[in-house]
């Protein structure tokens, strides 16, 4: 039997990502703890990005869209660590390349935060996304992707590094 998701320890951090304590994952979330992310933005061999709904029963932004897959860094996990678990365990393959790591930001919206670590990785495995994770997924061309995001609801960190990523390259 495994254990409930929000049994999971993770890292409580400062401001300055810093750990100054571990916590359950529900205990993090209900508490809007501050803790670690990873986001990883994965492109296939024509360069589109794989964008996905989340399904419904997600504890945080359920139904939303997301151009990134990832997740939380559990206690004691490095981000280049979580960010290829995340982007293999979200994507239903194994063998990716490590991911990139591209830039942190601290992620906050009044009620909760989280250090949010960026990578960037090229898949060309066939995917095969975990159906309690992704409701829908699919690869967009960039362009078709900038196109949906002021008509799709997409999840407000996952839009955030998007940003910061896209002005990054101008």
């Amino acid at each position: 039997m495994s254990a409930s998701p929000a049994d999971e320890i993770l890292d409580v951090v400062d401001e300055r990502d810093q750990v100054v304590g571990q916590a359950r994952r529900g205990e993090v979330y209900a508490g809007g703890l501050r803790h670690r992310c990873v986001f990883v933005l994965v492109r296939n061999a024509v360069d589109e990005i794989f964008v996905h709904r989340r399904t419904a029963s997600k504890l945080v932004f359920p139904s939303l869209y997301d151009m990134f897959v990832g997740g939380v860094v559990g206690a004691g996990e490095s981000y280049d660590d979580a960010a290829l678990r995340e982007a293999e365990e979200e994507l239903g393959v194994s063998g990716l390349p490590r991911p990139v790591p591209l830039f942190r930001f601290l992620y906050e919206d009044g009620e909760r935060g989280w250090w949010s670590a960026v990578y960037e990785v090229r898949c060309e495995l066939p995917v095969n996304p975990q159906a309690e994770e992704v409701a829908w997924h699919g690869f967009l061309p960039e362009a078709e992707l900038a196109g949906r995001l002021g008509t799709w609801e997409w999840t407000p960190d996952g839009l955030a590094a998007y940003e910061r990523l896209r002005a990054g390259r101008i």
